[in-house]
C-alpha cells in the first residue's frame, strides 16, 4: 500500500472527497466508476459514516500489570464537525472504509513558526556564525524581506506537511518586529484563510528582535489589536536588559486586550530562574492569567537542583501555568516528570521546521511523544499509552483505569487513522498516519 504523495495531498479536498472509500487506501489514482458508485461522494461539511474503525476499549492486564490493549472495530457517524455516534461495526455498509486502522484524537503542535520556513525552498543547513539569540537577530533582518515575498505559499506547504503527519492544530508564534512590520502577521492570516476547512491555529504576536533591543512595542499593541490570541515575549534580560520592564509590558498588553500570554524564555541561569518566579507573581497578582499564560522553552528549569525545581514546579502548577516544549535532549534535557507531578500542563511542538534557526524537523508531534518515552523510560504498555497525550493536548482513548472516554458522541471530529494496533504501539514505532478529518472535513 503506497503513501499518498504530497502533491496529490494538496489537491483540493473536494476533488479528494469525491472519492469516497477509495480515499483512505492512499493511492494517487483516480477513484473508478465501481469506487464511487460503491461509496457516495461527500461534500466538505456534510455527514459520512466510517466503518472498520479500529477504537481501543480496555487493558489487558497480568498479575496487576498492564500488559496489552483491547480493541474492537466499530462504525463512526460525523456530522456537522462532530461525532455523532459510536456504533457496532456495520462491515458491508455503504460507508468510507477505515480498513482496521486505529482511531485517534488528531495532533496538536502547540509550538511552531508557521510564518518563517525555508520549507518548499532549496536545501540551506544552519550557518555556523549564528551562535547567539543576537546573532540571529541580525540574520533575520537580512533574510525576512527576502522571505516575505513568498511566505503565504510556503507557510501553506508546511501546514499541509503538519497535516500528513496528523496534526490539525497549531499555535503559531508570528515575528512582530521593525523588519517585516505586520507584514509576517498579515501572510500568515492569508494561509490560514486558505485553509481554514482543514487546519486552524492560535497566533502568538511575537516579538522576536526584543521589545526594546529593536523598537517593538508600538508594534506589538497594533498587533494586540488584531485576530491574534496571545501575547509573546523574549528572554527579557539577555534581550532587552530587563526583567522587570519587558515582563510588566508583556502583562499588561495582555489584560488590555483579555490575551493569553506564551513568552519565549531560552535563559537557563539565574536570570532565567528570577523571570520564571516573576511571572508567577505576575499571575498570581492578575488570577485572569491563570490558565491562559505559557512559558515557551523554560530551560532554566533543566539546570536547577532538585530542591529548586521542586519548589518552582510547584509555583508553576498552583498559578495555572503552563511548558511548552520541544522535548530537548543533549544538555537541556526537561524535567517533564516533574512537571507533571506537580499538575503543570505541559505541550509539544516542533517549533521550527527548516529554517534559519534549525535545519531539523519532522513535522510530527507523535514523533515527540516517542521521544518523551525515550528521555524518560516511558516503555510499558500503559506509560507509553499515556505518553500520547502530549500530542493530543491529553485527550486519550482510555483513562488510566481502561475505561474507553474517547471518542464519544457530541465530541468534535478531530481525529486521525494511524496504521497501528493500539496508542502504545503508535508512540513508540512513529506509526504511519494514513488519514486526518478536521472538524469534520476529511482531509486526506
Amino acid at each position: 500500500m503506497s503513501s499518498i504523495s504530497r502533491k496529490d495531498f494538496i489537491k483540493n479536498s473536494s476533488i479528494l472527497l469525491a472519492a469516497g472509500s477509495s480515499l483512505l487506501t492512499g493511492s494517487t489514482a483516480r477513484a473508478t466508476t465501481a469506487e464511487t458508485s460503491a461509496t457516495p461522494a461527500i461534500a466538505p461539511g456534510k455527514s459520512f459514516t466510517l466503518r472498520n474503525v479500529r477504537l481501543e476499549t480496555g487493558f489487558e492486564y497480568e498479575e496487576g500489570e498492564v500488559t496489552g490493549t483491547k480493541t474492537e472495530l466499530f462504525s463512526v457517524e460525523i456530522s456537522n464537525g462532530k461525532i455523532k455516534a459510536v456504533l457496532p461495526n456495520q462491515p458491508n455498509a455503504k460507508a468510507i472504509d477505515a480498513k482496521g486502522w486505529l482511531m485517534l484524537p488528531s495532533f496538536r503542535d502547540m509550538h511552531i513558526h508557521l510564518d518563517k520556513t525555508f520549507y518548499g525552498l532549496p536545501w540551506k543547513a544552519h550557518l555556523k556564525k549564528n551562535k547567539s539569540v543576537k546573532d540571529m537577530i541580525a540574520f533575520e533582518q537580512q533574510v525576512i524581506p527576502e522571505l516575505l515575498k513568498t511566505s503565504t505559499a510556503r507557510t501553506e506547504q508546511l501546514i499541509e506537511l503538519l497535516q500528513s503527519k496528523g496534526t490539525g492544530y497549531a499555535r503559531s508564534h508570528v515575528n512582530i518586529e521593525p523588519t517585516s512590520g505586520l507584514n509576517s502577521l498579515k501572510n500568515l492570516e492569508k494561509a490560514l484563510e486558505n485553509k481554514k476547512a482543514s487546519f486552524t491555529a492560535e497566533l502568538v504576536a511575537f516579538p522576536q528582535h526584543g521589545l526594546y533591543y529593536t523598537p517593538s512595542t508600538e508594534l506589538m499593541k497594533e498587533a494586540a489589536k488584531m485576530d491574534i490570541d496571545y501575547i509573546g515575549g523574549l528572554d527579557p534580560y539577555t534581550i532587552d536588559g530587563s526583567i522587570e520592564k519587558s515582563m510588566d509590558f508583556v502583562v499588561q498588553l495582555a489584560l488590555d486586550h483579555n490575551k493569553g500570554i506564551d513568552i519565549h524564555l531560552h535563559e537557563a541561569g539565574d536570570s532565567g530562574t528570577k523571570t520564571i518566579e516573576y511571572l508567577i507573581n505576575k499571575v498570581n497578582e492578575n488570577p485572569v492569567l491563570k490558565g491562559k499564560t505559557y512559558i515557551s522553552h523554560s530551560f532554566a528549569l533543566a539546570k536547577m537542583d532538585n530542591s529548586k525545581l521542586q519548589e518552582v514546579a510547584e509555583k508553576l502548577g498552583n498559578a495555572r501555568i503552563g511548558i511548552m516544549s520541544t522535548i530537548p535532549f543533549g544538555n537541556t534535557i526537561m524535567p517533564i516528570p516533574t512537571l507533571y507531578k506537580y499538575g503543570v500542563e505541559v505541550q509539544a511542538g516542533n517549533d521550527c521546521i527548516i529554517d534559519h534557526w534549525s535545519t531539523f524537523g519532522s513535522g510530527s508531534i507523535l514523533q515527540k511523544a516517542n521521544l518523551v518515552a525515550q528521555l524518560y523510560g516511558y516503555s510499558t504498555e500503559f506509560d507509553l499509552s499515556r505518553c500520547l497525550k502530549i500530542a493530543t493536548h491529553n485527550i486519550l482513548p482510555l483513562d488510566d483505569k481502561g475505561n474507553r472516554q474517547w471518542p464519544k458522541a457530541d465530541d468534535k471530529a478531530d481525529l486521525v487513522l494511524v496504521e497501528a494496533s493500539c496508542s502504545a504501539e503508535a508512540v513508540s514505532r512513529i506509526s504511519p498516519i494514513k488519514s486526518l478529518i478536521h472538524q469534520g472535513n476529511l482531509v486526506f
